[in-house]
């Protein structure tokens, strides 16, 4: 028979359980709670997937309380001391608070597809994230992708397939972009360079690698510096060669938008943080061009880059160290671009990036082309058009004014494509677009002739 303790703690945990079903009966799917325009919805793989998640999640903790409570009926929880009835529920009330962490880390991203404009524009970055992801000939199935603004110069990512704070795989992948960067080509810095960090982590590029590094760092000498920090930086390094080899200079320049702090932090170095120091990995970013595509352009950055932060004035301990790195920098940005590993299937990083389409020259025929007809940069993949309007910035063929409301409008497009795409598959028809979905289509013209 229950003490009085013992049945006043019971009767008390009965209803802090009941109340936390209640609560958890509030949580309800993402699809009832934002509403947004169809074309500023994340993509039905990225909505499913999270749906899907959070579903699951919210049933394994029902079942939790439910069996929680049905144990306060029975004979073991009268045998227990309240102690012990309170350290059962505080784990259901932990494992609570966990799955509204979860919401939470979605919500942030999803809640912004209700803003004016911002919202339809995150969905065009969805698709520029999701083009520059693909890899010909890849094996791997990429995960969805969603895209959310946030306050910072930084961008970041929280990868699909790792661990959710509270448990479970992270079922889509979602980027953080810098707020200030919307919209103009240094966007596509930020955004494919975390896009860099997922493809990394499903080819096992940094598996891969870090045995290269290692075995180079065994060698001794005086360069064992140099591999050490390239190892201890590379997931940050292949995002940034990731970007590089994807949208051209346009990843350099954007970087350099990014690390220009005040001279104390541009030469600050910490060998904890797994960001290269700013003023070498503006050189190594520079180095990654250069080896991909080569042209002066890059020379002409590196100039401009040690004109805004010269080598003057250092103390000989951190220029001893940028020496040693800019000696062995060319070999290893060639072992990044000739690194074959086992998940491309004998082909190098950089013939998998398919590099050769992003050749300045190529980028600037493409730009002349496109003035002549603007609605062709439409068909074209969008990770390629950022390529081509960040190489026309670049060579300052294209303004920064025109630069924006042209991304602009292509964002839109992309997102409302997507959309138009999306709902002709749900449908399931075979039928040609009709005419008033391609009036419907075409309506975002262009405002910017280049």
């Amino acid at each position: 028979m229950l003490t009085t303790v013992s049945a006043s703690a019971s009767a008390f945990l009965t209803q802090e359980a009941r109340s936390l079903l209640t609560r958890l009966a509030r949580v309800r799917p993402f699809a009832l709670e934002i509403p947004s325009v169809l074309a500023a919805a994340v993509t039905p793989a990225a909505q499913t997937a999270v749906e899907a998640h959070m579903a699951k999640g919210r049933r394994r903790l029902r079942t939790m309380v439910l069996d929680y409570l049905s144990w306060l009926r029975g004979p073991a929880a009268r045998r227990a001391k309240p102690a012990e009835l309170q350290a059962r529920f505080t784990f259901l009330r932990l494992r609570f608070n966990a799955m509204l962490s979860q919401f939470d880390i979605f919500a942030d991203a999803l809640v912004q597809r209700t803003e004016h404009d911002n919202g339809v524009r995150l969905a065009g970055l969805d698709v520029v994230a999701a083009d520059a992801l693909r890899v010909t000939g890849s094996a791997f199935e990429s995960p969805p992708v969603i895209c959310y603004l946030d306050r910072g110069h930084g961008a970041a990512i929280r990868r699909a397939r790792t661990r959710l704070p509270g448990g479970g795989e992270n079922p889509v992948a979602i980027i953080r972009v810098p707020r200030e960067r919307m919209v103009g080509s240094g966007i596509a810095s930020s955004l494919v360079h975390e896009v860099g960090h997922q493809g990394a982590a499903l080819l096992d590029l940094l598996g891969s690698l870090r045995p290269l590094l290692q075995a180079l760092q065994r060698q001794g000498g005086g360069d064992q510096a140099a591999w050490t920090i390239y190892e201890r930086c590379l997931s940050e390094i292949v995002a940034d060669f990731w970007a590089v080899a994807k949208v051209g200079v346009s990843a350099t320049t954007g970087l350099i938008g990014v690390v220009s702090l005040p001279r104390a932090f541009v030469f600050r170095i910490n060998l904890d943080d797994p960001h290269p120091f700013p003023w070498i990995r503006v050189r190594l970013s520079a180095a990654m061009g250069r080896a991909l595509y080569p042209h002066p352009q890059w020379e002409r950055l590196e100039k401009l880059w040690e004109d805004f932060y010269p080598l003057t004035g250092l103390d000989a301990p951190r220029r001893q160290i940028i020496d040693v790195l800019l000696k062995t920098m060319p070999a290893f940005v060639g072992l990044l671009a000739q690194h074959r590993p086992r998940s491309l299937g004998g082909r190098t990083l950089a013939e998998a990036l398919d590099v050769a389409d992003r050749q300045p020259e190529r980028l600037n025929q493409l730009f002349q082309a496109w003035g002549n007809s603007p609605g062709a940069m439409r068909t074209a993949a969008p990770s390629l058009v950022f390529a081509v309007i960040g190489q026309a910035r670049a060579n300052g063929t294209i303004s920064p004014e025109d630069e924006s409301r042209l991304l602009t409008d292509l964002l839109t497009f992309w997102a409302l494509r997507g959309t138009l795409d999306m709902s002709a598959l749900c449908s399931q028809r075979s039928l040609p677009v009709t005419r008033a979905e391609k009036s419907l289509l075409f309506s975002h013209k262009l405002k910017t002739q280049i």
